[in-house]
């Protein structure tokens, strides 16, 4: 979808993605290993009961599954930046994600007339409908 298709205020729902055990440790393992992704002994006796996954983890499940709907597609030029990023509530093994995804601006580039920023608000949501995370993100989308 170009740019000038994008209308503000449209807001799409993603499907479901259910995290794994075995994806918490992986990602962690990898890019995040704090003692709560990867010690299940220390993580029970922490604030959170438990393994839970890394935020970062939380982030890219949101931004894969929003990418899956390939609403925008071929029309994307890349990540122009977050605005603003929250971590809502931690998301545990065997959690269902989904996300909505609302367009909320759209600016022109000042420089080049053939793409324009487009701001996306996605809030995850677990299965029990409780937003786990919300964030801004903006991409350089072609006109």
């Amino acid at each position: 979808m170009k740019f000038d298709e994008i209308e503000n205020g449209i807001t799409y729902q993603t499907a479901s993605y259910e995290v794994t055990k075995e994806d918490v440790f992986t990602f962690a393992s990898q890019y995040d290993p704090q003692f709560m992704h990867v010690d299940e002994e220390k993580a029970k006796q922490s604030m959170f009961g438990g393994i839970i996954a890394s935020g970062l983890h939380t982030l890219s499940i949101t931004w894969k599954l929003w990418v899956d709907m390939d609403i925008i597609g071929d029309d994307i030029i890349g990540g122009a930046g977050m605005n603003y990023v929250k971590f809502a509530k931690p998301v545990y093994p065997e959690d269902h994600l989904s996300v909505e995804v609302k367009m909320i601006d759209k600016k022109e580039h000042p420089k080049y007339s053939d793409r324009g920023f487009v701001t996306t608000l996605l809030r995850t949501f677990n299965q029990d409908e409780e937003l786990v995370l919300e964030i801004e993100m903006v991409g350089l989308v072609k006109r």
